[in-house]
């Protein structure tokens, strides 16, 4: 496996001026990976620059789910649902170790937002746009069997429900195992790596990159004919590095999801349903835990680290009060909570909720492209796109790049024959592990994140020392993480490589203290840099649970 990581970054970072790059995406998120992975699997010289870790933004505080957007029915985006539906079929067979088919119950209530009729015929245009296999396509069911799969919904006008196949991901990891496989196909990629402004030639075409390394402070420059800006919620800044006054296209919205333990809001399957305000929201078990969101409203404040309020935590109490009433949760039961910021493209006349999801992709007079919108579902199908749009461009500069491979290339961690070995593999995998020591849940626990790649974790055995009291299954992770996925903070292998902070937060706080030595250790930190890593770490600990 190539290494990535922090050596590899600064060997790069060393040589970056000197290099002759086809294509520079500015952006680390689903989209700029998926970018960097489409265009590179071409034979496009590409290079990716990201401010923060990658999935540092919106791409690692979704839903986490690769779906459909059956709501988006309602508002006619026809088009929307079919390429997004077919592309969770996609998503699946190329990366089965990160996105799992589970059955979505939808139920419907008297006065609601959805009826038996409109169920059953939504759910079955879905099904026929999204190309749905047989075996996933919806079923109906009746009061008495929505409240038999999940006893807790509240049975006050409940007429019944309808069932469809949904995929739960880590949006995270996904966008990770881009990163990687993007790499493995000759992309050059840089985190914390600062765009501060751009090069241009005597036209004023763009032609280039001023970078700043925002760990050391230290200046480079980066060239290519091309350059995408998929910076995310990010991408008017970028605009305005370029042209001033180009900003205004995007409406920027939050969205924020409460963590519960299972034990207090035990659900048997995710649930899709009515808040009192006419908005849709889900409820998720995952492992141990149960998550709920999304909220959707307008935010113009912190873009890094857009927080919680005590008003998006009552809204979703709130929903969750009334449709699981037997539940009694309580603000005290919050035990983690995360808020990301989606961009969209701007429609007048039209609220958060109702604004499309379908990406745009414009160019401005010097040449740079850029892309916003878009949902996580579709992010190759977007990537497929742009660099569709940068092939034709790049030919005017004698460049040459192949069809688009992604529709059928596995992810890193993702090769399996079919989808369908996954879970056989992860328990061989399992009994493996056990040999070097570590107990059967934690070799399932590699075993299913790291998916295909589980023999290079194991591998680490032969580098990870006895140290600071972790256990081997962390300092397997871990040593993985800073050889293999370019994670130089403790917060990147706790929230980002992991998702710990989010879904395990009590074990962050419990180990965060031996990580962060771990890592001061084999990163070479001075006493200073260690306690800044501490420092951002609890600052992420304190925003995950209110304080």
């Amino acid at each position: 496996m190539i290494s990535f990581s922090h050596e590899d970054r600064s060997r790069l970072l060393g040589r970056l001026s000197a290099e002759r790059y086809d294509l520079i995406v500015i952006g680390g998120g689903i989209t700029g990976t998926g970018i960097a992975l489409d265009a590179s699997a071409r034979g496009i010289r590409t290079l990716l620059v990201e401010m923060q870790d990658f999935a540092a933004g919106t791409s690692s505080r979704s839903t986490k789910l690769v779906h459909g957007g059956l709501r988006y029915l309602k508002q006619l985006e026809v088009k929307l649902v079919s390429d997004v539906g077919k592309e969770r079929a996609v998503v699946y067979a190329n990366a089965p170790h990160v996105t799992h088919p589970e059955w979505m119950l939808l139920p419907f209530y008297k006065n609601g937002s959805f009826g038996s009729f409109s169920t059953s015929l939504g759910l079955q245009v879905y099904d026929f746009l999204a190309g749905v296999k047989k075996s996933e396509r919806r079923s109906m069911l009746t009061k008495t069997e929505v409240t038999e799969h999940e006893p807790l919904l509240k049975r006050d006008g409940l007429l019944g429900g309808g069932e469809y196949v949904e995929y739960r991901t880590d949006d995270a990891r996904l966008t990770i195992e881009v990163a990687k496989k993007a790499r493995e196909e000759g992309a050059d990629l840089l985190n914390y790596t600062m765009v501060t402004g751009f090069s241009s030639d005597e036209r004023g075409s763009v032609t280039g990159v001023e970078l700043k390394d925002v760990l050391t402070g230290r200046r480079y420059n980066a060239h290519a004919p091309i350059i995408v800006n998929a910076a995310g919620p990010w991408v008017e800044q970028v605009l305005e590095l370029d042209r001033p006054g180009e900003s205004g296209r995007l409406l920027l919205t939050k969205g924020v999801h409460l963590v519960f333990d299972r034990n207090r809001l035990p659900l048997h399957q995710p649930v899709y349903f009515d808040t009192p305000d006419g908005r849709m929201i889900f409820a998720i078990p995952r492992l141990d835990k149960t998550y709920v969101g999304t909220t959707d409203t307008v935010y113009e404040e912190d873009l890094i680290h857009p927080g919680v309020t005590e008003e998006d935590r009552r809204y979703i109490l709130t929903a969750i009060s009334e449709m699981f009433p037997q539940a009694g949760i309580r603000p005290a039961d919050i035990e983690s909570s995360w808020s990301g910021v989606r961009p969209l493209i701007r429609q007048e006349g039209k609220g958060p909720s109702e604004i499309s999801r379908k990406d745009e992709i414009w160019e401005a007079d010097s040449g740079l492209l850029t892309v916003a919108g878009g949902k996580l579902t579709g992010y190759r199908k977007m990537a497929e796109d742009v660099t569709d749009l940068v092939s034709r461009k790049l030919r005017k500069f004698g460049i040459q790049a192949g069809p688009c491979m992604t529709a059928t290339l596995a992810l890193s961690g993702g090769a399996f024959s079919r989808p369908e070995d996954y879970p056989v593999y992860v328990e061989d995998r399992a009994r493996e592990l056990v040999k070097l020591g570590i107990s059967y849940q934690d070799g399932l626990n590699i075993a299913s994140m790291y998916g295909t790649n589980t023999n290079q974790v194991a591998e680490g055995i032969t580098r990870v020392q006895p140290a600071h009291g972790l256990p081997l299954a962390i300092r397997l992770t871990l040593q993985y993480a800073i050889d293999f996925e370019m994670a130089l903070t403790p917060s990147d292998y706790l929230i980002r490589r992991t998702g710990a902070l989010y879904f395990h937060i009590d074990w962050v706080k419990k180990w965060k203290e031996q990580v962060t030595a771990y890592m001061a250790e084999r990163l070479g930190w001075d006493d200073g840099e260690r306690r800044q890593h501490m420092r951002e770490l609890d600052d992420r600990i304190s925003d995950a649970i209110g304080k």
